[in-house]
């Protein structure tokens, strides 16, 4: 095959670009026609990553929230004794000197994947193991469960897979060398500065399109460098949720703090900023935890929205019973962070402000997507039709 024929597959993840927004700016409408709303994986983008790179749900590769149930297991049981040095704790719960705790926790550990201790207290660390110690875009990086760069390698097709951990304006720039290369395949390009800016900006129209206007200007660029060597070139952008604006705060850590129950004897919680996490480890501990919640604006899941949501671990290690706040409500303080943001996402897949984003210059009618873990068998059917045509040009 003449390398100027080399077709091409451009992904590019926008982390937090949701439906409602990319149709409100009309973000890339003139480049991408076929477009349409995905419904989001239950979590965060720590659980959904983990669904669009493998195609599966979270009890299949093991990822929901950050923070599981393992005090056997668990890399912070040191924590027990930090807590005396690590003072005063008002120096060590900033954000940007935990942040620094860990980048050297991390190092130390020799964890390759995105790691941070966020704001759960020390003393409460050594209850847990952490889930994403890999680098889950890499080789086996959702080991047993096969991901998209374990994919791409089987199928013997060039590819390029950008570094989460360098400047996007980087990643950029190397995704653009990589679809210069006329054998090249395939790119997967992730960008996550969107989600951290809506964060903060959600309500703000002006500021969300200014940096959409930064996507729009290196998008459009990328296109052009990659249709100039491969005149077959396909562009797909993708995301994984929404952003719903804050409408109020529940401080579920008070309200069970002021129960009689102990933390790690008669209970376990992780307080994520939509849900409350709670293992029950004496006989009154869930009945008092469900009055303690009783005012929360929200709900305990079911068994079936567990099953359906593909997060029904059989030994609960995210749980046993999980309280999911209303959209637009957070969880403040919690362990994810000490204020409330403006924005946040993690609610009910069927809330329309979490729906992600599918948008293509090609139609995707051979591969239909509803959720995003079809995104994944949206690439896999490219990368299959790839593989096809690579062998019809095969010359005898």
């Amino acid at each position: 095959m003449d390398h100027m024929d080399t077709p091409l597959e451009l992904f590019i993840f926008i982390d937090a670009l949701g439906w409602r927004i990319a149709q409100h700016h009309h973000f890339l409408e003139d480049l991408m026609p076929y477009r349409q709303p995905v419904t989001m994986q239950f979590g965060y983008s720590c659980t959904a990553l983990p669904t669009i790179l493998s195609g599966k749900k979270p009890v299949d590769h093991g990822h929901l929230s950050f923070f599981y149930l393992d005090p056997v297991n668990s890399p912070f049981k040191a924590f027990r004794f930090l807590k005396h040095v690590l003072k005063p704790a008002s120096l060590w719960d900033r954000g940007r000197v935990r942040h620094q705790l860990s980048k050297l926790f991390r190092a130390a550990y020799g964890y390759t994947g995105y790691f941070q201790l966020y704001a759960v207290p020390f003393d409460r660390l050594p209850y847990f193991d952490y889930c994403e110690k890999k680098n889950i875009f890499g080789p086996e990086g959702l080991a047993p469960v096969p991901n998209l760069f374990d994919l791409l390698l089987r199928s013997g097709l060039q590819f390029h897979i950008t570094d989460w951990q360098l400047p996007e304006a980087q990643n950029f720039a190397l995704a653009g060398d990589a679809a210069a290369r006329q054998d090249m395949n395939f790119i997967f390009l992730y960008t996550a500065s969107l989600d951290a800016h809506l964060h903060n900006h959600v309500g703000d129209d002006k500021a969300i399109q200014q940096k959409l206007d930064f996507f729009d200007f290196n998008i459009r660029k990328l296109i052009q460098v990659a249709k100039s060597h491969h005149p077959r070139c396909h562009v797909t952008v993708i995301s994984d949720h929404g952003m719903t604006p804050l409408r109020g705060v529940f401080d579920a850590k008070t309200q069970i703090a002021a129960t009689p129950l102990v933390f790690g004897k008669d209970y376990t919680a992780c307080y994520d900023a939509t849900m409350a996490r709670f293992w029950f480890h004496r006989p009154g501990a869930e009945e008092q935890i469900h009055q303690a919640m009783a005012q929360a604006p929200g709900h305990w899941l079911s068994d079936d929205e567990k099953r359906t949501y593909g997060i029904d671990f059989p030994d609960h290690k995210y749980g046993d019973a999980i309280h999911l706040l209303d959209p637009g409500w957070q969880i403040a303080p919690s362990d994810m962070g000490v204020k409330p943001l403006n924005g946040m996402h993690g609610y009910t897949p069927d809330d329309e402000l979490s729906n992600a984003s599918l948008l293509s210059d090609t139609p995707f009618d051979d591969c239909p997507v509803q959720e995003v873990a079809d995104l994944f068998s949206l690439m896999k059917k490219r990368i299959q039709d790839m593989r096809l045509d690579a062998l019809e040009h095969i010359t005898l």
